[in-house]
């Protein structure tokens, strides 16, 4: 309940910080290949930012070349988060163009946390890199193969853009 509590109150103060920081606004869509144990998917996800350093989005993730062990319907395929990112891009000063930024996303799977590192070739078009990693399953006693599917690390490959 205290670990609750205390992330609570960090997205709040974060989120508060947000809305009073008079930054660059603006939105990314991205989609790509998801890769992990058992299977390989297709992922889209799109932030908008509050600030220059905080964005609120979603995610979604469909799991694709099961094996047929598994015997995952749908539900077991799909799944879709809320996330928040801290964009560090310009606080680690790589590059104009390069952004890092770790989150965190709740779904309808878990509880899970990200760090995700895009790079942009123009103003509109790029490309990003993100590792995913569940911190809270829902259910840790009687998941079954199907349910595996998106309580494992996973790591996302495609195509970033600047709305």
């Amino acid at each position: 309940m205290k670990n609750l509590i205390l992330l609570v109150t960090l997205f709040s103060v974060s989120y508060i910080n947000a809305q009073a920081f008079k930054g660059k606004e603006d939105s990314k869509f991205q989609i790509g290949a998801n890769i992990q144990n058992n299977a390989t998917g297709i992922n889209a996800s799109y932030d908008f930012g509050l600030g220059e350093n905080i964005s609120l989005g979603f995610s979604t993730t469909y799991a694709l070349n099961i094996d047929e062990i598994l015997n995952a319907d749908f539900i077991d395929r799909f799944d879709i988060k809320a996330r928040f990112n801290a964009n560090l891009g310009n606080v680690v000063n790589i590059d104009e163009n390069f952004d890092i930024y770790p989150g965190l996303n709740f779904g309808l799977k878990n509880f899970g946390g990200h760090l995700g590192m895009r790079y942009f070739f123009t103003d509109g078009f790029g490309v990003y890199t993100e590792f995913n990693t569940p911190l809270a399953k829902y259910d840790t006693n009687n998941l079954t193969p199907a349910e595996k599917i998106h309580n494992q690390f996973t790591v996302s490959l495609g195509a970033t853009f600047n709305l």
